[in-house]
């Protein structure tokens, strides 16, 4: 375990796993730990995984200011982390909504990354839009499954604000849903609220972060699950085409590809990161 000091004061926390070159780990949520990252898949067995706990998760501290979960000021804490760790580049990954504050280090820091992999992530940041119709086709293209119509209700009072839902909603974002997916749902549900309410707050302008993307000379990989609501694949291949270097890659599974497909997952990125 890594213990560092952020740029306000809060004291945070980074874990390791496995051995070998370094990959910074960035969990999203928002406002979940980076236990249920695990060892992506077994990916600990060829990388040293650095999986930080954000500020108020885990075993990081909760701020004094809770203006600083938003997502633009959380790029301060990841650049702390890599001073910490005394890296002058350095591999990062970012999951979901830590691929959105993935996006914003590297707009802000070009120059510091190594490779990035971007995992089903928040595309937002970059001014990419998921539109309603969108959405529904990616939930809809699900409706053969046993649990569909049980937990479309649940998804839907979820998206309207639920939050005692979500769990029941989690269906939707694991392909195939069964005995391992619903075990890593149940066990990493908690998250922080208020980290969660506050992340997406004081986002940059899209087009301040897309420029900075654009100068991002490093290698960059951004995986869509082949069942994934959102990011679909043409989002993540979008996503793509901003970066002078970057490139996409569909694996099975939804959202948490590295949870039900994690041999495919671990082959992509290990890959990727030693091509």
């Amino acid at each position: 375990m890594i213990g560092f000091t952020s740029y306000d004061g809060t004291a945070l926390v980074c874990h390791e796993r496995g051995e070998g070159p370094a990959l910074v780990c960035l969990p999203g949520g928002p406002g979940r730990s980076s236990g249920y990252l695990g060892d992506l898949g077994g990916l600990s067995a060829r990388r040293r995984l650095l999986l930080l706990d954000n500020r108020g998760t885990g075993e990081s501290a909760v701020p004094r200011d809770p203006d600083t979960y938003a997502m633009d000021r959380m790029v301060a804490d990841v650049e702390a982390l890599r001073v910490r760790l005394g890296f002058e580049r350095m591999d990062l990954l970012g999951h979901s909504a830590a691929g959105g504050l993935a996006l914003l280090y590297a707009a802000r820091y070009p120059g510091r990354i190594g490779h990035l992999v971007l995992v089903t992530p928040s595309v937002h940041p970059a001014g990419i839009e998921i539109t309603d119709e969108q959405w529904c086709a990616r939930i809809e293209s699900r409706a053969g499954e046993s649990w569909y119509e049980s937990r479309l209700v649940d998804l839907k009072a979820w998206e309207a604000g639920d939050e005692s839902r979500r769990l029941r909603a989690q269906p939707f974002f694991y392909s195939p849903w069964n005995e391992t997916a619903e075990a890593h749902a149940t066990r990493f549900a908690e998250r922080s609220a208020e980290a969660a309410k506050r992340f997406h707050t004081g986002m940059p302008a899209p087009e301040r972060t897309r420029a900075g993307l654009a100068k991002v000379t490093a290698p960059v990989l951004v995986i869509a699950g082949e069942q994934d609501p959102g990011p679909s694949p043409a989002h993540a291949a979008e996503l793509a085409g901003i970066f002078p270097r970057g490139t996409s890659v569909v694996l099975p599974g939804a959202h948490y590809p590295w949870v039900t497909a994690p041999e495919a997952f671990a082959e992509a990125v290990e890959g990727f990161l030693g091509g």
